[in-house]
């Protein structure tokens, strides 16, 4: 009878009303207790018990309690799970099956059921499973989690654990797409320019199999050079709409992971009918571009060609030779080219200097790993002279595609990029003034300006300042529309030169043809494709990076336990410590603050700062170099633990 009291019903109304509460993310730790980070910044304890009612990365509302000058929550509704698909190790103790989340801070055990479709006798303890929460205390009266398992990613033993699991955590795709075996040509109405009989070649590493660009470049009598690029043509086997033009389109990109590379288009056409293989006639999309003495763009055109390229070569060994190292040389009619495009490439590089932007080098670090996974060696790989005669190459003819795709059609597949976005620029322009460089808000959103502003920041050759503005700065993003390139100087930047392992350039390569053909043009991209194109990006790197953690950590385990020294340098610092990357081979390690001094309290963090004073005295800020001793090598969580060389 009381339930119905509308006076009581009030009553509960108003003390809801007058109870304090706060909204925000819940923050487990390994103590078995909380915190609930409000957006503004706040921070309230979430006591144990609790915690038993949420999990890391919940959104909830919860009651605040005060006691005396001490405040906890208690959370109360749910406003976003913070799990919902996930990533799972099966834990099965006597004929009950759970699940225990493969993530850094939630260490709950939460009981499970199989999906129908799944057997159970085929799951043991300890597999790798993708499952769905479908059970929430804050949710149901039912005051347990509750887990459905929808798929088997691997047995506990296999050796492909690294690869399988992280692909499954981003739900990319685990298998080459397979779309038959039958690619005849197509009848595109195109005239293709016969230039089998032109000595192009290829610049790949040793064991590339999908080589998408061949080059061929001569010096003019009046000076400068002409350059022709001759892209792989994949739209000339896959017509749009086709079982695997869609899958391409689902994809969007080859995951490239070490050791392992799924590709987007079936391996016959990625490896084999597009590829430019030395010897072997194939259907490409060219350019011929004219590049001045002193490195600006001239003339283009774009054609349809067959062509054939009359070597392959690799990066080092060019390099070698370019650099008078080694046995190794080319033919006389590569050679000759091979100098004209060193010139080429300094040229340009001179004036993208002087004009643009050009990016400073950073090492590759390539995983040599055996048959089983196990990596043998981690190998430094330095950006010598052809690697930039190649990435020179390609930045001008894709600077050409964006030129075109703007004049003929007005969309496409842009890369877009502002360094600044206008609701941080304010916060950016204020950042410079602290540190005593004026600049007015055009220098941050007017690419003109940025550009000067870029070159005169580097000229500082400030790393803490560096790492400090990016924070500020935004990301590239796919755009149907043409918009400047800020990393890059240029007013607009549309890739083609890589369809065999981009939608995008897909795309871009089916506009080009309209062109040629004085066909119309179709309606402009959907921002849902850009929007798709932008988050596979994003999905694939963050596989890129996990896998490597994942090998890096079972590498550098004997390390960790010989306490071996390491050179770094500092990348990040926030609330809990700073994160160092090591300069021999490339991994990630979070020095904690409690190991920067035995005396917690004696350590202050500046995260918005980022600096961090030890005993009232600056010892660490972004970008420092600095020695680190490697104390663990977690592989649960797949992170590396260090601490400072004092």
């Amino acid at each position: 009878m009381l339930q119905n009291n509308a006076m009581l019903a009030q009553l509960k109304q108003q003390i809801r009303q007058t109870t304090p509460r706060a909204e925000g993310v819940i923050k487990a730790t390994d103590k078995g207790f909380g915190f609930l980070e409000t957006d503004d910044g706040e921070s309230y304890f979430v006591p144990p018990p609790a915690m038993k009612q949420v999990l890391h990365g919940d959104r909830v509302e919860a009651v605040i309690h005060e006691n005396g000058d001490k405040k906890s929550v208690a959370p109360e509704k749910l406003i976003e799970a913070g799990l919902d698909r996930f990533v799972a190790r099966v834990q099965k103790r006597e004929g009950h099956l759970a699940v225990v989340p493969d993530h850094p801070s939630i260490k709950n055990v939460i009981k499970a059921r199989l999906k129908n479709s799944l057997d159970e006798a085929t799951i043991a303890d300890g597999d790798w499973i993708v499952a769905r929460l479908v059970r929430h205390p804050l949710k149901t009266d039912d005051r347990a989690f509750f887990a459905q398992i929808d798929e088997l990613v691997a047995k506990s033993d296999d050796p492909a654990v690294p690869w399988r699991v992280t692909l499954a955590r981003h739900a990319l795709e685990q298998e080459c797409p397979d779309a038959g075996t039958d690619w005849p040509l197509m009848d595109e109405g195109l005239t293709r320019e016969d230039l089998t009989a032109t000595p192009f070649f290829t610049i790949d590493g040793e064991k590339t199999r999908d080589m998408d660009d061949a080059l061929h470049v001569a010096t003019r009598a009046e000076g400068g050079w002409q350059l022709s690029v001759a892209i792989a043509d994949p739209t000339a086997y896959v017509e749009e709409g086709h079982a695997a033009d869609l899958e391409a389109r689902t994809r969007a990109f080859t995951v490239y992971l070490p050791g392992q590379n799924v590709t987007m288009l079936p391996e016959q056409l990625a490896d084999d009918l597009c590829s430019l293989w030395e010897g072997k006639e194939r259907p490409a999309l060219a350019c011929t571009l004219n590049i001045n003495a002193d490195g600006s763009l001239g003339d283009y055109r774009f054609f349809a060609a067959n062509v054939k390229s009359h070597a392959k070569l690799v990066y080092d060994n060019v390099s070698d030779w370019i650099e008078g190292q080694g046995d190794w040389a080319p033919a006389d009619d590569i050679a000759e080219q091979l100098t004209a495009l060193r010139d080429l490439t300094e040229a340009r590089t001179a004036w993208r200097n002087e004009h643009a932007l050009v990016f400073k080098d950073r090492p590759d670090y390539v995983f040599d790993l055996d048959p089983a996974g196990n990596v043998l060696a981690v190998r430094t790989e330095e950006r010598r002279i052809a690697n930039r005669m190649i990435e020179e190459s390609m930045i001008v003819a894709n600077a050409c595609c964006a030129d075109f795709l703007a004049q003929h059609i007005g969309h496409g597949i842009f890369n877009v990029h502002r360094a600044f976005e206008p609701e941080k620029a304010e916060a950016a322009q204020e950042f410079l003034a602290g540190q005593e460089i004026v600049v007015e808000r055009e220098a941050l959103t007017e690419l003109a300006r940025y550009t000067e502003l870029k070159r005169a920041l580097e000229s500082r050759d400030d790393a803490w300042l560096d790492a400090r503005l990016r924070r500020f700065q935004g990301f590239t993003m796919m755009s149907a529309q043409p918009g400047p390139h800020f990393g890059l100087g240029l007013a607009a930047y549309a890739t083609w030169t890589s369809p065999i392992r981009k939608y995008g350039d897909m795309v871009n390569h089916r506009l080009i043809k309209r062109v040629l053909k004085g066909e119309q043009a179709p309606a402009e991209a959907t921002q849902q494709l850009t929007e798709q194109l932008t988050e596979r990006r994003r999905l694939n790197r963050m596989a890129e990076r996990d896998v490597k953690d994942w090998l890096y950590v079972r590498y550098l385990t004997p390390a960790a336990q010989n306490q071996d020294t390491f050179e770094a340098e500092i990348m990040a610092i926030n609330r809990g410590g700073m994160r160092v990357r090591l300069l021999e081979n490339g991994a990630t390690a979070f020095v904690p603050a409690p190991l920067m001094h035995s005396d917690r309290s004696k350590v202050v963090i500046d995260d918005k700062e980022g600096r961090i004073q030890i005993e009232g005295e600056e010892r660490y800020k972004l970008g420092d170099p600095l020695r680190v001793v490697l104390t663990e090598a977690r592989e649960e969580t797949r992170s590396l633990v260090a601490r400072p060389v004092v």
